[in-house]
């Protein structure tokens, strides 16, 4: 018995009714979504994106690391992207807790040291959000004509609000 039954049977389901639509690997919208891995959010509904429209990239806290950065260079080059979204949200782990306090959390709860690693928290989310879009916008490699936007996602609502 595997640890991932539930979602192999899941997938025979989904296998059983999958229609190829032809979609392309590009975005179809040309939007590029970056996000945190938060599952109480659903990129596309949000949007009202449908599969195939838009490039979504996830990560703890919804940053603009280095490897996102990487990925939207090659999404607005080769992808179809010319909108860029980096969207924050309310309730946020990685901006209630300092780096500090996530690696003793983590040292306490599973005795693995993890200082040598960098989490990119947020103290102040709304500042942290302005400068991860500063830096896609200012990036040598992203299109100048790329439309570029930092929006909050409160989990509460479902409301979405433009920030910067």
């Amino acid at each position: 018995m595997s640890a991932f039954d539930d979602v192999l049977a899941a997938n025979q389901l989904y296998r059983a009714q999958y229609d190829d639509r032809g979609l392309e690997g590009r975005a179809a919208r040309g939007i590029a979504v970056v996000t945190c891995m938060d599952s109480r959010i659903e990129p596309l509904k949000m949007l009202g994106l449908s599969i195939g429209d838009a490039k979504i990239m996830r990560n703890a806290g919804g940053r603009v690391t280095d490897d996102v950065l990487r990925t939207l260079v090659l999404a607005t080059h080769l992808l179809g992207v010319d909108r860029i979204l980096v969207v924050e949200h309310t309730h946020c782990k990685m901006a209630s807790a300092t780096e500090a306090e996530v690696h003793a959390g983590i040292l306490a709860g599973s005795g693995v040291d993890t200082r040598s690693m960098e989490f990119h928290l947020m103290d102040d989310q709304q500042a942290t959000l302005a400068r991860d879009v500063q830096k896609v916008r200012s990036s040598p490699y992203v299109p100048a004509d790329t439309q570029v936007a930092g929006f909050l996602y409160d989990v509460t609502t479902g409301g979405l609000s433009e920030v910067c």
